[in-house]
């Protein structure tokens, strides 16, 4: 994002977000060839995907300025991002598990977070549709079912190692694993 505003219009909540149309352009043909970075982001806890913003031209409602282009979710991405968010799901699932066995809840149930987050990317990509922020992309991605397992993670090291080892099933997704 290169500026923007959280304005109130009457009754309305709008954000207005300004982007680089350069950048975007160069997104969009990344995305097409299924090329894309995570980058951090604020409110993003496994960060941005690239081709976030070509989601946002597919999907949401310029106010004014020049016609911009409409993307449909392109077939290379849906073919090629999936396997990487697993892969990052699974690590954060192995940092999870190694958290668990020495009892730290914050840190275990931070990564569970991550993996789940990750986990609903790839169901979406896989399934072609756009993820724009991580609002409620658990629930869209058919992944509730992790809800009540982080809300109580475990206390001690044995609750938080079945915790992690019932949100790898629930997610279909092996923790990696170090050789």
């Amino acid at each position: 994002m290169h500026g923007g505003a959280w304005l109130t219009l009457g009754a309305t909540a709008v954000d207005v977000l300004f982007r680089d149309l350069d950048v975007v352009e160069r997104w969009l043909s990344d995305a097409d060839a299924g090329r894309f970075e995570v980058l951090p982001q604020n409110g993003h806890l496994v960060g941005a995907p690239t081709y976030l913003p070509v989601g946002e031209l597919a999907t949401c409602v310029p106010i004014a300025g020049v016609p911009l282009p409409r993307a449909a979710f392109p077939g290379r991405l849906a073919e090629v991002a999936p396997p990487r968010w697993e892969g990052r799901a699974a690590v954060a699932l192995l940092f999870a598990a190694a958290h668990a066995r020495t009892g730290d809840t914050v840190a275990c149930a931070g990564m569970l977070a991550a993996a789940a987050l990750n986990a609903a990317h790839a169901r979406l990509c896989a399934r072609r549709e756009w993820a724009r922020n991580e609002k409620r992309l658990v629930e869209r991605a058919g992944l509730g079912a992790l809800q009540p397992l982080l809300a109580r993670p475990g206390a001690s090291a044995g609750e938080l190692e079945e915790t992690v080892a019932a949100a790898a099933a629930a997610l279909g997704i092996e923790p990696l694993r170090i050789r």
